[in-house]
């Protein structure tokens, strides 16, 4: 499944959803639901610089495809870094790096987030780009 793919899936799980106190519960529940990181992996070089609540990413290079976990120690954030997960992982570097992450606007996500929150979004996906561009450059040298 590509990445529009994917972003269209969590787009159609967010259509039927009008109210934001909904949309926030679907967040919740994305988060909860996502494949728990091990303990071991909760360190603080992988904690997301620029995030208000703690937010760990780890990435795995495999086959040519990149891999993510993610998990937050808050209900929002922890949602944000699942969906981000589902979206990224298991594609090449570079669709990762010219992915359009359009599901944020189409959900409503950006324009409802508090700046805080948004500011620690947006370090969620320059992070797993940067892992992206390092695996690239690793394949490539």
């Amino acid at each position: 499944m590509t990445i529009n793919e994917k972003q269209d899936e969590i787009i159609t799980e967010f259509e039927f959803l009008e109210d934001w106190l909904d949309k926030y519960q679907q967040i919740i529940d994305k988060g909860q639901s996502g494949k728990k990181m091990a303990e071991a992996d909760k360190i603080p070089e992988n904690l997301i610089e620029g995030c208000q609540s703690k937010v760990w990413v780890t990435a795995e290079y495999k086959d040519g495809k990149v891999y993510y976990q993610g998990e937050s120690n808050t209900d929002i954030a922890g949602g944000i870094v699942v969906m981000l997960v589902e979206v990224l992982s298991g594609h090449t570097p570079d669709e990762i790096i010219e992915s359009d992450l359009y599901f944020i606007n189409k959900i409503g996500l950006k324009e409802h987030l508090s700046p805080t929150r948004s500011n620690g979004m947006l370090a969620m996906i320059k992070q797993m780009r940067l892992y992206a561009v390092a695996f690239k450059s690793k394949m490539e040298s």
